[in-house]
């Protein structure tokens, strides 16, 4: 899969900080086209203390949740850790597992923040502007208030940051806590979280994401031997 060049690539936080205000304005947040998503892949990335990184890109069919492909990748990193900026981090590494893909997926799930991020634009909004695809983030945390939604599967509540609504705590399992929702591009929040639920029939966490996930973990491993 081919990715177009990103904006030249921050060398500092401030940089970066500067470079998500002016990319947000280019986020869209509804279905450009009826959605039909026949295929749809999960990110992954992980990293050492030597800023050694590695990726994972599972794809999935919808219809059989039976894996299509899977794409890794190394790098390393030397940008700082810092909240609200780990795609400087990751999207390198996972741009260069991205084109090792043979097929294009119809969506992608990142494990991370989209709109519910304190600029309005968390790795899934980076990761969906440059590949130009849907994309929405599903994180294991909240960044913003919410109420604990209900405890039936599907039951969710308003994820809001400065009153602004960003995305929803979505119940993807009954009595199990909610995992955290909000798009990342070319996607509206009620098809994005339709497709959550499509793909938890077991477990609280999306299918593509727990594979990428265990993909991963295997990559760091490695790179500890």
């Amino acid at each position: 899969m081919k990715v177009a060049n990103p904006d030249p690539w921050p060398d500092s936080p401030e940089q970066a900080i500067a470079l998500q205000d002016r990319l947000r304005s280019q986020v869209v947040t509804a279905n450009p086209r009826p959605p039909s998503f026949r295929t749809v892949a999960g990110l992954d990335s992980a990293y050492d203390d030597d800023g050694n990184v590695v990726a994972a890109i599972v794809v999935l069919d919808t219809e059989t949740l039976e894996t299509v492909e899977t794409a890794t990748a190394r790098g390393h990193t030397d940008f700082p850790y810092v909240p609200g900026l780990l795609s400087f981090r990751e999207l390198p590494t996972t741009i260069k597992a991205l084109e090792k893909l043979t097929v294009t997926p119809d969506l992608f799930i990142c494990d991370s923040q989209g709109l519910a991020h304190p600029r309005r634009f968390g790795f899934a909004c980076h990761f969906g502007l440059v590949t130009e695809t849907p994309t929405l983030g599903v994180a294991k945390n909240a960044w913003g208030r919410f109420e604990m939604p209900g405890a039936e599967r599907g039951s969710y509540s308003e994820i809001t940051i400065d009153g602004d609504p960003v995305g929803r705590a979505l119940r993807t399992r009954t009595g199990v806590k909610p995992v955290f929702v909000s798009v990342g591009h070319l996607i509206d929040l009620e098809t994005a979280c339709a497709q959550v639920l499509s793909l938890t029939p077991e477990f609280r966490q999306p299918e593509t994401t727990r594979r990428a996930d265990r993909l991963c973990r295997q990559l760091l491993e490695e790179l500890a031997v």
